[in-house]
């Protein structure tokens, strides 16, 4: 059925694209400063500048180490039991436009998710907001996973029903309209109706 459509981001709600990063990061000589988990922006963690920081985010992201990262919380298992229920599952993430950090991509969902979970991947540019790829979906009533608050704003306006991963950077998010989910299991049992 074509309603049974999940659109997830990747890093941050499949992935844990941060703890690879921080190893890289520390490898580079740049160590994350204490209490900065409930900052989004890569800069700042690390005491560097914003534009630092989205600079050496392009090139992990260009990087083999993007190829290897390792799924999120309970994402495998979750994600796993959605597809058994029938949905198929539509990645928009903000990784890189290089071609082979592309691949690496989709062969680190393949590997991990399997061959059949992922219908269609929408690839951006490192940090592109993610208006323009969400609106062949609008007013399509379809879940939208996210991590970023932004984002999932921008897909509940365009008539998304989105939910939202929860991270130190976002606890701060309050808005009924968009529920905020600790793991992946929160977000079967809403999408299931399977709740106890």
């Amino acid at each position: 059925m074509e309603s049974k459509i999940i659109l997830t981001d990747v890093d941050g709600v499949l992935l844990d694209w941060h703890s690879k990063f921080n190893t890289w990061m520390n490898a580079q000589g740049y160590q994350e400063l204490p209490g900065s988990s409930s900052v989004y922006s890569v800069g700042p963690r690390y005491g560097i500048t914003k534009e630092q920081g989205k600079e050496l985010t392009k090139t992990f992201n260009r990087s083999a180490a993007i190829g290897f990262l390792k799924p999120l919380r309970d994402s495998l298992f979750y994600v796993g039991q959605l597809h058994h229920y029938g949905y198929k599952f539509h990645c928009i993430t903000s990784l890189s436009t290089d071609p082979d950090a592309q691949e690496l991509r989709k062969m680190n969902l393949r590997r991990l998710f399997g061959d059949t979970v992922f219908e269609k991947f929408i690839i951006l540019g490192t940090g592109d907001d993610k208006d323009q790829a969400l609106e062949p979906y609008v007013d399509s009533q379809y879940y939208w996973i996210e991590d970023k608050i932004s984002n999932a704003r921008t897909g509940h306006d365009m008539g998304l029903k989105s939910i939202l991963m929860g991270h130190s950077y976002n606890k701060d998010h309050n808005d009924p309209a968009i529920p905020r989910v600790k793991c992946w299991r929160e977000i079967f049992e809403q999408i299931t109706g399977t709740a106890n």
